[in-house]
């Protein structure tokens, strides 16, 4: 079967630093493929050279079928979407739900509106009396609720997921983060998912890179993982801390180059 995405030597650099540099991976159709690591690895750096917000990148890169170049096609970013990490930051607090909703469809020139935007926020567990409220008046959750219905309304085959829970209570996290499961499977969407939360990546991702000074150090399944079979020195270390708080482990965590 073909890869919904395949990346090769996948380098992206900022002045004179690598961000990312020399990643290669691939994802298949409806898998969910997790990235995690420390806050400046290079894991969202990575999304956005796959969405086409940062078209300063060389290698190779085949989304869908499609060799891509820096520049992207409309109908690419109808077939690909992304939920960003703050949901307030990201919906416009000036618009309305039903204005949010509403812009891609323009953008995209896609009808039937009324029904398009019903429907989504049934999908995200929103009832219609959200659909004309402001982003200051919603919860944390209803707004990454929200920022996920605009995702979702051109009907992608891709979502890329940056930290989607972050910016949530723990309460909340766990509703985020099924509902996303449960969209994936009735949608047949492919996710890839950057988190530097490795409870929250084992939740929704079958394999995990362990990612590091903009390179992958390692590969796991989602059972590897859980077994805490990890091979690289690194992995292990985050693994020690995603236990709990531990002085000890978190003093050790170090770079590796």
């Amino acid at each position: 079967m073909a890869s919904m995405i395949e990346v090769q030597r996948l380098m992206v650099a900022f002045d004179d630093r690598r961000a990312v540099d020399g990643v290669t991976f691939a994802v298949a159709p409806g898998e969910a493929y997790g990235i995690v690591g420390e806050s400046g690895s290079g894991k969202s750096t990575i999304l956005r050279a796959l969405s086409g917000l940062n078209r300063q990148w060389s290698g190779r890169m085949v989304i869908d079928g499609s060799v891509q170049s820096p520049r992207r096609t409309v109908d690419f970013h109808r077939r690909l979407q992304m939920v960003f990490q703050d949901p307030y930051a990201s919906l416009h607090p000036r618009q309305t739900v039903d204005r949010a909703l509403s812009e891609p469809l323009r953008i995209h020139g896609i009808g039937d509106k009324q029904r398009r935007i019903a429907r989504v926020l049934a999908e995200v567990g929103l009832g219609s009396e959200h659909r004309f409220r402001y982003p200051h008046q919603l919860s944390g959750g209803q707004r990454q609720r929200v920022a996920i219905a605009r995702a979702l309304i051109l009907e992608p085959r891709i979502l890329l997921l940056d930290e989607p829970t972050s910016a949530l209570d723990v309460s909340v996290q766990a509703e985020i983060l099924n509902l996303l499961q449960r969209l994936r499977r009735e949608h047949a969407l492919t996710f890839i998912l950057v988190s530097h939360n490795l409870a929250v990546v084992a939740h929704l991702c079958e394999r995990i890179a362990v990612m590091n000074a903009g390179r992958f150090v390692e590969e796991l399944d989602r059972r590897a993982l859980a077994a805490h079979r990890a091979r690289e020195p690194y992995t292990v270390q985050l693994l020690e801390a995603s236990v709990g708080y531990d002085r000890s482990a978190a003093e050790r965590l170090v770079a590796f180059d």
